[in-house]
């Protein structure tokens, strides 16, 4: 079988077997797998008019789908999800809503949905072989001839989220997923306010502490939740200390109390949507997303050429987590320029201006050519927003142009960050979002969601 990011399906299909019942099977014949694949040959294939060995690889199929797909193992045995599923089988459509969840948060479900979306905006019937090469600029890669795209899409069919072929049922998606694909259900029961001051203080980075006013500001402009700031504390602060998701350092009256992460909310939410981020993106770049942004910033000084361009794309990637934007594609990499640019494609659900064209240069200086160039790519690649990064300084006349046309006809928000906001931003991370309002009043608006 050809390696895949996505699990192999074939014969694993609503079309082909039923859930419940392949889950009863499973618990009856687990820890035989020839019993077991026997059972499933009766069951769905022996009807079939082909060869007997015929038969059998579609019941082996069949098997090969459920451990791709994390319900049984190598020996026809239910994994802990398996026996999670059984336990709710006969409880329709609670039973295809988790299986769908976990498709979203664990099987590259959600990349699937970014990428037909995106195809669906740029007006493009959706095709598998579309999708390949979408998803392979993702870092996600299926065999040439497979339907693993499509036996994904019946299985999340059964729980609502598409309807009518590849069309995506919105409100049914944002439910199961709840406020990211990497949400899990212990913080989906939080009040709003809660929920977003813990995203916003992993988006800040798991291994800081940091102000509480800090978070409450960046979940404010990323999120455009609102907060009492004189009932912080009572609504918020001891709620999720009491809950166990962060650890709070009192300060005096007059100052602000420190919040940490801690080590159930790191593992429950931080580790899982680091893990799905992680496999979007090359081995060797990896290793940098887990370091804070200093660190990343002092690889920038490196003389390997090499080092300096991963370090930036992973620059990139530190400051578009700040406000929650999803990777989509690298187009540039900072090892094809020596070092000295990397161009990354992000993308948000949540805000007016979805697609963002980020730009990272390890250069002296952002130039008027360099915003014209970015401008130009927004016809070719959608972008609703541009950010141009330096680890120098902005010329005056490029930073001029990008005025005119952020807030002249507001036709195009645009953000130009140099040397000197790098600074602020490792020392403060949560400036960030309040730079980029300042530079493009408008690039943080908040789009109308179901949030």
């Amino acid at each position: 079988m050809s390696k895949s990011d996505l699990p192999f399906g074939s014969e694993f299909s609503p079309s082909q077997i039923s859930l419940p019942r392949v889950l009863d099977l499973a618990h009856e014949h687990g820890g035989n797998w020839k019993h077991f694949e026997k059972a499933i040959k009766v069951e769905y294939f022996q009807s079939h008019k082909t060869s007997d060995y015929n038969r059998a690889k579609l019941a082996n199929n069949t098997k090969l789908g459920m451990q791709a797909y994390g319900i049984i193992d190598n020996n026809a045995t239910l994994t802990d999800f398996g026996n999670e599923l059984y336990a709710i089988r006969k409880e329709q459509p609670t039973l295809y809503d988790r299986l769908a969840k976990h498709i979203l948060l664990n099987l590259h479900g959600s990349t699937l949905i970014q990428c037909i979306q995106d195809i669906q905006a740029e007006g493009t019937p959706v095709t598998l072989n579309v999708l390949r090469e979408w998803l392979e600029q993702r870092g996600v890669i299926f065999p040439r001839g497979g339907k693993h795209p499509s036996i994904m899409r019946l299985w999340l069919e059964k729980a609502g989220v598409f309807i009518d072929g590849w069309r995506i049922d919105e409100a049914k998606l944002a439910k199961l997923r709840g406020l990211t694909s990497e949400e899990f259900d212990s913080l989906a029961k939080l009040p709003a306010a809660q929920r977003f001051f813990l995203r916003a203080l992993l988006n800040l980075g798991a291994e800081g502490s940091f102000p509480s006013n800090e978070v409450e500001r960046l979940a404010t402009a990323t999120y455009g939740q609102k907060y009492n700031e004189k009932g912080l504390a009572q609504d918020v602060l001891y709620p999720l200390e009491k809950a166990g998701y962060i650890s709070l350092q009192k300060k005096t009256r007059a100052k602000p109390p420190i919040v940490t992460a801690t080590a159930k909310l790191i593992a429950d939410v931080y580790e899982p949507l680091l893990g799905q981020l992680e496999k979007q993106t090359t081995e060797e770049l990896r290793p940098l997303l887990r370091k804070p942004l200093k660190e990343i910033l002092d690889e920038l000084k490196s003389p390997n050429i090499h080092t300096k361009g991963l370090a930036l794309e992973a620059l990139a990637f530190k400051l578009m987590r700040i406000i929650d934007l999803d990777y989509v594609k690298t187009r540039l990499r900072g090892s094809a320029t020596g070092g000295a640019e990397v161009d990354v494609i992000f993308q948000a659900s949540r805000l007016v201006f979805s697609r963002w064209q980020v730009q990272c240069k390890n250069t002296e200086r952002i130039s008027l050519d360099d915003v014209a160039k970015e401008v130009g790519l927004t016809y070719l690649l959608g972008g609703k927003a541009i950010v141009v990064v330096s680890t120098g300084d902005v010329d005056p006349y490029a930073r001029n142009h990008a005025r005119k046309l952020t807030r002249g006809l507001g036709l195009l928000p645009i953000a130009l960050i140099d040397g000197k906001d790098l600074s602020e931003i490792s020392i403060n991370p949560g400036s960030f979002a309040g730079i980029l309002a300042r530079q493009s009043p408008h690039i943080m608006a908040q789009a109308r969601s179901s949030w």
